[in-house]
Parts: C-alpha cells; sequence; structure tokens
C-alpha cells in the first residue's frame, strides 16, 4: 500500500469513528434518578451498596445514566423507602422487603423468614427457584418492580444488656427485631421493637429498649452496640441469609429503554453478590476488634432454638391458611428448602466441618 493510499484509508476510518460517536449517545439518553435507602450512610455495606449501583450504571453509560443514592432519614425514613418508590417521590429504593411485613406478612419473605435460607439457599432460590418472578408479581399491583441487590449472610443474634439462658428469660425484654421474627418472639414474651438502623443506638443507649439485632460484626462494630450491651448472642435464626432488594418504580422502570432495564438487572445481580463477598471478608475481622472491645460472645440455648423453631412453624400454618400470597411464596421456598439442606449436609458441611476442626487445632 503507498502512503496516498493509506492516508486515505486512515481518513475513512476516522470519519467512520466520528460519524459512530452520535448514533451511541442516541441509545443512550440521559436520564437522572434519586434512590432512597433504608440505611445510614456510616454504612458501608449496606448504604455503600446502594451507591455501587449508581457508580456502576454511569460507567456503563459513560455518564448518561445517573442514579444519586440517599441515605434513610435524607428524604424519607428509613423504614418509608419502599413506599417513596412506588408512589414516585424516587424511582428507587434500597431496602429489605421485610420491613413491610405489616402490610402483608408476604413482603417477609423475599428478604427470608425465621428458620428459612441460608444465604446460598436464598440466592438460588431467587435465581433459578422462580423467587424473582414470584416476587415480582406479588408487586404487579404495587407500582414496583424488585430485583435482589445484596444479602448479609447469616446473621447474629444481637446485643443483650442481660444473659439469656431460657425462655422465661425473653419474657418482657424490650428487643429490636426485624421482620416476623418480632411476632414469634412475641408469642414468647418478648415487646418487640422495629427501628430503622439509624435510630437503634440512641434507643438502646437511653434504655427504650433492652436489646438489639441487627447484621453482624462489621455493621454492629460501627454502630457501637458494644459499648452499652455486651453480651453478643448467636444465631440469628430469624435472618439465616437475608436478602436487600431495589425496589424501582414500575412506571419509571418500564419507561427505560429495554438496554437500560437489562444493565440494571444485570448490575443489580452484580451488587447481590458483592455485598456478600464484603462481608464474608469484614466480619472475621470486625469480630475479633469487637472481642477486644470488651464484647461476650454466647450462644443461644437449644431450649431457646427449639422453642423459636415451633412457634414460627405454628405461625406459618396460621399464616398459609389466612393468605394465598405467603401460602404461594412461602410454599416454593420450603419446597427447595428441603432439598438444599439434603444437599448441603453431603459435601459442604463435611468439608467445611473438616476445615473447622483445623482451624480449631492451629493446623491452618
Amino acid at each position: 500500500m503507498d502512503r496516498r493510499s493509506f492516508l486515505s484509508t486512515a481518513a475513512i476510518g476516522t470519519a467512520a469513528t466520528t460519524l459512530a460517536a452520535p448514533a451511541i449517545a442516541q441509545e443512550n439518553p440521559q436520564i437522572n434518578w434519586r434512590l432512597t435507602s433504608s440505611f445510614p450512610n456510616s454504612l458501608a455495606t449496606l448504604y455503600g451498596n446502594s451507591q455501587e449501583l449508581g457508580r456502576r450504571v454511569s460507567e456503563a453509560t459513560d455518564g448518561k445514566f445517573q442514579i444519586q443514592s440517599f441515605a434513610g432519614g435524607e428524604i424519607v425514613g428509613g423504614l418509608q423507602a419502599a413506599d417513596a418508590a412506588a408512589i414516585g417521590t424516587v424511582e428507587v429504593a434500597h431496602t429489605p422487603s421485610y420491613y413491610y411485613w405489616g402490610k402483608d406478612p408476604a413482603w417477609a419473605i423475599p428478604t427470608t423468614l425465621p428458620f428459612g435460607l441460608s444465604s446460598r439457599g436464598m440466592n438460588a432460590w431467587h435465581y433459578f427457584g422462580g423467587g424473582i418472578e414470584l416476587f415480582n408479581e406479588f408487586l404487579s399491583d404495587k407500582n414496583l418492580v424488585a430485583y435482589p441487590g445484596g444479602n448479609t449472610g447469616a446473621q447474629m443474634g444481637g446485643w443483650f444488656r442481660k444473659e439469656i439462658h431460657t425462655v422465661d428469660d425473653l419474657k418482657g425484654l424490650k428487643f429490636r427485631v426485624g421482620g416476623l421474627a418480632g411476632k414469634i418472639l412475641e408469642r414468647l414474651g418478648v415487646v418487640p421493637q422495629q427501628l430503622a438502623g439509624g435510630d437503634i443506638y440512641a434507643a438502646l443507649e437511653k434504655g427504650t429498649i433492652d436489646a438489639t439485632e441487627f447484621v453482624g460484626p462489621y455493621d454492629d462494630q460501627k454502630l457501637g452496640f458494644v459499648k452499652v450491651a455486651p453480651y453478643y448472642y448467636y444465631p440469628g435464626w430469624w435472618e439465616g441469609g437475608a436478602s436487600v432488594h431495589f425496589m424501582f418504580n414500575k412506571d419509571a422502570f418500564e419507561g427505560l429503554p429495554e438496554h437500560y432495564q437489562s444493565l440494571l438487572r444485570s448490575i443489580c445481580q452484580g451488587i447481590d453478590a458483592n455485598m456478600l463477598q464484603q462481608y464474608d471478608y469484614e466480619n472475621p475481622k470486625a469480630l475479633r476488634t469487637l472481642l477486644g472491645e470488651g464484647a461476650q460472645l454466647r450462644p443461644f440455648s437449644q431450649e431457646i432454638m427449639k422453642a423459636c423453631f415451633d412457634t414460627a412453624q405454628d405461625i406459618y400454618a396460621e399464616m398459609e391458611a389466612e393468605n394465598e400470597w405467603f401460602a404461594k411464596m412461602w410454599g416454593s421456598v420450603k419446597d427447595f428448602r428441603d432439598e438444599h439442606y439434603l444437599w448441603t449436609q453431603v459435601a459442604e458441611y463435611n468439608y467445611d466441618t473438616f476445615m473447622m476442626i483445623q482451624q480449631r487445632g492451629g493446623a491452618l
């Protein structure tokens, strides 16, 4: 190829590149949304992953699609996030669905129910067991579209001012606890309180509540609960693998170009994984820090665990008989839960048990 031919070809290539840019820009319209979180901005996991949605969407669209995050309380309270998205005050809420179980117990299931699935089980149910589709069918008349946007893993059982040995020790206890766990514990004498994350410490410090659960070591250490309630119980049987959701205003979501909708679904799934990975990495270090700050680890007794399990089954049976949506979604979870725990006790349980024995023996 001679020099003149090369320059002519190069010029054509440059022109083609120049012409292509406006076409790409037209495919990505400028859209600006707002997101309200249910969580305070001090939490790098729960609030930070709502910010991650905006960052990833902006990067993927060359800044054309912007989603600005606001912490719980900045636009609406943490327990009103889904309502704000439904009515269009904001376009997105990042929130656990179980905060709204008072409207209908079926709201709780897509986050988790007490003695439900682990984090891996919840994700398997959501993505391959029809969980996402069932939840969106439930939301179809509520002007919301939802996709999983994070999972905490198995949570801790919370912070208590005094030790809890028996079911009798629960009676009269004012306990901040989310979701249907409060209804279960209420039958055992607890006085459940539902508070948003940013309101808990002040209530615990003032004695308005006697105990609180939140998530686990990484978040709990940031919120400072150890300073006023040193007994740290486990496991959080009410949240064996709690999902947080991105809930989109349905009209706004369906008004997006299809490739923007697809992008949001993909990024939500990426953030769903991101949150769990972050917790798995940060919780071990945070637990060591908490122990150094005076936390005293305690397991719930088998008496308490069994009483709570049996009470939960009674309540679920009542709800299934009364609530078609609860029966439909919980039936789907139960069918998979049996298979999930049959399988996980084969390879996963035995591998993890062996490795835990090595860790306790100092071999790792």
